[in-house]
Formats: C-alpha cells, sequence, structure tokens
C-alpha cells in the first residue's frame, strides 16, 4: 500500500469521518467511490467500504487503532487483494496475508489474488468422482466424502471436531494434497497448539495456517474465512486438489452480527442479520471440483459448527446444513460413552461421497450401516430385560465389535486399502475367540506394518 498523500494526489477525492462505531467508521465525502473499495486514512490506517448511503460512507476498519472523527480519508480505485503463492506454505499468516512470526525471514509471494472472487460457473465444474482419504474408519467406511465435496463438521464444544480435522489434514498432506487452515476467532495459544503439532508430524511445508486471534479487530476476523478461500483457489489453479478447513463458521457468524448491528442492520430471527446466509453460501459456492488449465483440481472444504446442547435446529448449523453436501455430527452422548471420534452415524448426511466409492466399498458401506441399524435395535432387548437367544447374543459380540473396531487413537490414520482388509476379517470372525483388547492390539500391529514396511504396501 501507498501513502495517504499518494493516493489523494492520484484521486482527488477527501472524505472525513463524521461517526466511529468500533469497527464501523462513517465517512463524509467520496462522491464515487466504488463498494468493498480499499480506502486510506491519513493516519496510515485502511479500511474496506462496507456499504454505500446516500449520505455517508460505512467503513469496515482492519485494526484496532482509534481514529477519531475529522479524520482525513481518500480512496484508493482498488479492491482488497490477498498475496498469495507456493512461499506461503509452512507459514503462519494473518488474514491480510502478513506472517503472525515476524522473526523468522520470509519471502512474500509478489502476486496476489482479489479477496471476494466470484464463484466459479457450471461450465468449468465436474462431477465430483475421487474419494478423499480422511484415514478415519467411521467416516471413509459408513459416511464416505469425495474430492470437492463441502462436508460440514457440527457438533458441541470439546467432542473431538478438531482431533478428526486435524487427523484429515495429516493424511491429505502425506498424499501430496495442499491443506489451508482458518483459524477463526481462536486464542493464540489454540493455533500455536494446531502449529506444533503440525510441525511435529513433519507436514507443515505442504498447508498454510490462516489465524485470527479472539482479540484481533472483528473486521480481521471477518476476513479470515475469505483470505483462506482466496489461498485455496491460487493452489487450485495450479492444478492442486485442496482441504480447507473453516474453524469454525459459529464464531464467525456471530462477529458478523456484531458488524451489521454497528451498521444498524435490522436483526432476524434469533438476532442475526438476514443476509448471514448469503454471507456463507458465497464463501461455500467457490469449494467444487473444477476444469483448470492444468487439469482437474478440487477444493474441499470442511466448515465447523458448533452446536449448544446437541441442537441441530439452530439458525447458523441450519444454515450451514443447506449449502454444504452433508454433515458429520459429533455426538456429546457418544463422546461421553468413550468412542473416538464421536460421529453419530445415523444422524450424518453424505450426499456426494457415496458415488465416488468402488462397488465393493459401497456394498460394505451398505452392510455397516445395516448392520449398526439392526445393532441399535436389538440393544431395546437388553433394557428391557428380555431373554437373549443365540442369535440375538452373537449380533450384540459383533456389533460391539465393531463399535469397537471404528474407535481410533488421535494420531492413528488407516489407509483405505487396510481399512476394508482390517474389516474383512472382523466380520468373517477370524478373530472369534479373541478379547476386543487382543483385536486392539492385533490391528495396531497390522496399521504399524503396514505403514512401516513398503512391501506389504506394495
Amino acid at each position: 500500500m501507498k501513502d495517504f498523500n499518494t493516493y489523494l494526489n492520484q484521486t482527488e477525492e477527501i472524505g472525513y469521518v463524521e461517526q466511529v462505531a468500533d469497527a464501523i467508521i462513517y465517512v463524509s465525502g467520496l462522491p464515487k467511490v466504488k463498494p468493498e473499495e480499499i480506502v486510506v486514512f491519513e493516519t496510515g490506517d485502511f479500511g474496506q467500504v462496507f456499504s454505500i448511503d446516500p449520505e455517508l460512507v460505512e467503513i469496515l476498519i482492519f485494526s484496532k487503532n482509534s481514529i477519531k472523527p475529522g479524520t482525513r480519508v481518500t480512496r484508493t480505485n482498488e479492491i482488497l487483494k490477498i498475496p498469495v503463492g507456493t512461499e506461503l506454505l509452512g507459514r503462519v499468516i494473518d488474514p491480510l496475508g502478513n506472517p503472525v512470526e515476524t522473526s523468522k525471514p520470509a519471502r512474500m509471494p509478489t502476486f496476489s489474488m482479489p479477496m471476494n472472487a466470484l464463484p466459479q460457473g457450471i461450465i468449468k465444474r465436474k462431477a465430483i468422482t475421487k474419494t478423499l482419504e480422511t484415514g478415519v474408519l467411521i467416516v471413509d467406511m459408513a459416511i464416505p466424502l469425495g474430492h470437492g465435496q463441502r462436508e460440514l463438521i457440527v457438533g458441541d464444544r470439546k467432542t473431538g471436531k478438531t482431533s478428526f480435522l486435524t487427523r484429515t489434514i495429516l493424511n491429505q498432506t502425506k498424499r501430496g494434497n495442499i491443506c489451508i487452515y482458518s483459524a477463526i476467532g481462536k486464542k493464540k495459544l489454540d493455533v500455536k497448539k494446531i502449529e506444533e503439532f503440525f510441525k511435529k508430524e513433519g507436514v507443515l511445508d505442504k498447508m498454510v495456517i490462516v489465524a485470527s486471534g479472539s482479540e484481533d479487530a472483528t473486521g480481521l476476523i471477518y476476513l479470515t474465512p475469505y483470505t483462506a478461500m482466496t489461498i485455496s483457489e491460487f493452489f487450485r489453479d495450479q492444478g492442486k486438489d485442496v482441504l480447507v478447513v473453516l474453524d469454525d463458521l459459529s464464531t464467525h457468524a456471530k462477529f458478523y452480527r456484531e458488524l451489521s448491528l454497528l451498521g444498524r442492520r435490522f436483526p432476524g430471527r434469533n438476532s442475526y442479520p438476514s443476509d448471514i446466509f448469503y454471507t456463507h453460501a458465497k464463501l461455500m459456492e467457490r469449494a467444487g471440483n473444477f476444469k483448470t488449465e492444468k487439469g482437474e483440481a478440487s477444493i474441499t472444504c470442511l466448515p465447523v459448527a458448533e452446536t449448544a446442547q446437541g441442537d441441530l435446529s439452530g439458525y447458523i448449523e441450519t444454515n450451514l446444513m443447506s449449502m454444504t453436501d452433508g454433515h458429520l455430527y459429533f455426538d456429546k452422548d457418544l463422546f461421553y460413552l468413550g468412542r473416538r471420534p464421536a460421529i453419530n452415524p445415523f444422524l450424518s448426511v453424505t450426499r456426494v461421497g457415496r458415488q465416488t466409492q468402488s462397488n465393493l466399498r459401497r456394498e460394505i458401506n451398505r452392510e455397516i450401516i445395516s448392520f449398526l441399524n439392526l445393532y441399535e435395535k436389538m440393544q431395546s432387548f437388553i433394557h428391557f430385560g428380555a431373554e437373549l437367544n443365540d442369535n440375538i447374543k452373537a449380533t450384540l459380540l459383533t456389533g460391539t465389535r465393531i463399535i469397537q473396531f471404528f474407535s481410533q487413537y488421535t494420531n492413528e490414520v488407516v489407509p483405505i486399502n487396510l481399512q476394508i482388509v482390517l474389516f474383512c476379517m472382523l466380520w468373517a470372525n477370524l478373530w472369534e475367540n479373541k478379547e476386543l483388547i487382543a483385536i486392539r492390539a492385533d490391528m495396531l500391529n497390522v496399521i504399524t506394518a503396514y505403514q512401516t514396511d513398503k512391501k506389504i504396501k506394495d
């Protein structure tokens, strides 16, 4: 960005700050200003045009510096652009593209892209045909995902959502795909923990972390998911498959509501402004499977939403469900029972994931879902104290073993081919006379051998 006087000489338009309402500043003047244009204050701060009224221009400021009424402001005739490039890999940046770790010498990208790009049309999109491997047994086998899918991750606080996301990122980076993790209004300590985890696993150089802290300016927090999506689009245009995680959009909605109420927008149902749907929908539409100049490439989007007391009918949650291709529901009751991950397969949905499966995996998927339904019905016999015959006992035992089979440790990633082999061994009762703990130990030995021995993989 150039300084105030340079832009003033270029545009020959000047405005004055009339009112200040925290992150929203009202400016008079600037007759030719355009929506989403960048403006510069004489203090050196800059902001973006949020809306235009007949008499005042509403500016969204990106810093927490106090700007006083009477301060001069000029337009730049530019829109907000984010620096993008391979130089960002392995770094933690803020929503404006600046490195968070200023102590490290960094080469910043010279290329930039508009933050609010229009989603590509149907002509440039392709059907989703490639399976997205998460390494999580219950997802890959019962609720499969595809490259280019938008899958909502929803559940209460502290039910294992972030553990699932970090495991999925870990698996995708090891497969050579690019991952973008967007931390929206998080504590700096939490962002640091995530950075240290990926650095320890040796995959940080294949991903970008876009982070805004809870103490940052509201305007910066609002920009965070859009910056992550813009960087994803750059790597997509390079022919790469990209996984972008938006953690979380419930927080993003709260800060957007704050901006809208400061901007005197009339609150809608549950006090949210009615345009929150548009705000998130234009973000979700930028993901998908695309035709690019360098071949087929996808942006898989995993937005996160937080429920209260397991209520899936909340305003933001239902909004996001209607604009995504399914959701994974993390059930707090299953979490308290000790299931890891605590995904409820009956309340979770995948709309396009099954079309990416082979015939064998599709048949296994049907068997698992139908058997788990039967297992849940059989559980009612125990509650009523009914006498159990041998068939019911066998069904309950197999069901317990399958539930145990789906339980995984936090950093445990299982390839899809190995998942099929292990499940078939369990389904064929090859571990019939073994205790569950012994079966679990056998599975871990097979997974470890698979990951370390190249001959087994081949």
